[in-house]
C-alpha cells in the first residue's frame, strides 16, 4: 500500500471539502491517485460540501442544554439552507451534538468550536445535501445562587438565556425560581430587549433617539422652552420598550418586569435580579 502524506490528504479535503478519514481512506483505496480519490469521494457523496459551501443557511434551529439545577445552560445556533432539513431528525440530533460541546468543553470563540466539531460539520453537509453553518453559541453559568432560565420558541427560531440571582442557595432550589426565569427569558424572545436597564444601553443611541426625539418636537410646533422636558419624557418611554427591567411584563400589563421580581421575591423571602440575558434569533447577526 502506497504511504499518504499529511499533505496530500489535506490537498484532497481542500479540493473535496470531505472529512479528513474519508479522504485519507479514499487516498488509501485509490493508492494515492489523488483524481482517482475525488472521483472515489464523488462517487460516494462525500465531496458535496464544497458545492454547497456558496449557498445561504438562513434556516434552523437554536439547540438548548441544561444541568437538571439549571445552574448551567447551553444555547447555539445551527443552520441550514432549508426549513425541510431544518426539521430533519438527523439534522436536530447533529444541533444536539453541537450544542453538547458547548456545554461539555465551553469553548472561548467560534475557532475554538469549529475544532471540536472539526470533521463532521463537512459530514453532515455531505449526507444531508444542504450547505451548514454554526452560527453564535452562549454558556452561560450562575455566578452566586440562582438559576439560568432558558426559552426556546417552539418554532426552534428564537433562544433566550437569562442569569436570575438571589440571596439564598435555599431559594435556587425551589421550582418557583426555575419557573419565574424561564417566564423572563420568555419576556425576551417576546419583547426583544435590548438591554437590561437605562444605564446599560449605548450612550450613542441614547444621544440619536434624544435628536430624534427633539427635532419631531421642534417639528410640533411646541414652545422652545418646554422641548427638552416633552424630549425627557419620551427617552422615559423608550427606556420602557428597550431596557428589560422596564418593561411591562406580557403575562401582566399591570407591573413591569422590575415590579415582578420584587414582587417574586417577597413571595419567595428573598431578593431577586437579573444580572445578564443573551437573546439569539436566526436571520440576525447581533444579541442583546
Amino acid at each position: 500500500m502506497a504511504t499518504i502524506s499529511a499533505s496530500l490528504v489535506k490537498e484532497l479535503r481542500d479540493r473535496t471539502s470531505a472529512g479528513m478519514m474519508d479522504c485519507k481512506k479514499a487516498l488509501e483505496e485509490t493508492e494515492g491517485n489523488l483524481e482517482a480519490a475525488i472521483d472515489l469521494l464523488r462517487s460516494k457523496g462525500l465531496s458535496k460540501a464544497a458545492k454547497k459551501a456558496g449557498r445561504a443557511t438562513s434556516e434552523g434551529v437554536v439547540a438548548q442544554k441544561a444541568t437538571a439545577d439549571n445552574s448551567v445552560v447551553a444555547i447555539v445556533e445551527v443552520k441550514c439552507e432549508t426549513d425541510f432539513v431544518s426539521r430533519g431528525d438527523k439534522f436536530k440530533a447533529f444541533a444536539e451534538q453541537v450544542v453538547g460541546l458547548v456545554f461539555d468543553k465551553n469553548p472561548a470563540d467560534d475557532a475554538a468550536l469549529a475544532a471540536l466539531v472539526g470533521d463532521e460539520l463537512n459530514n453532515q453537509i455531505a449526507t444531508l445535501g444542504e450547505n451548514m453553518s454554526i452560527g453564535r453559541f452562549c454558556r452561560m453559568q450562575v455566578q452566586g445562587s440562582g438559576v439560568v432560565g432558558c426559552y426556546v420558541h417552539s418554532n426552534g427560531k428564537i433562544g433566550v438565556l437569562v442569569e436570575l440571582n438571589c440571596k439564598k442557595a435555599e431559594t435556587a432550589a425551589k421550582p418557583a425560581l426555575v419557573e419565574l426565569a424561564k417566564n423572563i427569558a420568555m419576556q425576551v424572545a417576546a419583547a426583544n430587549a435590548l438591554s437590561l436597564d437605562a444605564a446599560s444601553l449605548d450612550q450613542d443611541l441614547i444621544a440619536r433617539e434624544r435628536e430624534v426625539f427633539r427635532q419631531k418636537t421642534l417639528d410640533e410646533g411646541k414652545p422652545a422652552n418646554i422641548v427638552e422636558k416633552i424630549v425627557d419624557g419620551r427617552i422615559q418611554k423608550f427606556y420602557q420598550e428597550v431596557c428589560l427591567l422596564e418593561q411591562v411584563y406580557i403575562r401582566d400589563d399591570k407591573v413591569t418586569i422590575k415590579g415582578l421580581l420584587q414582587a417574586e421575591g417577597k413571595n419567595l423571602g428573598d431578593e431577586l435580579g437579573v444580572s445578564r440575558f443573551v437573546r439569539l434569533q436566526l436571520g440576525e447577526e447581533s444579541e442583546a
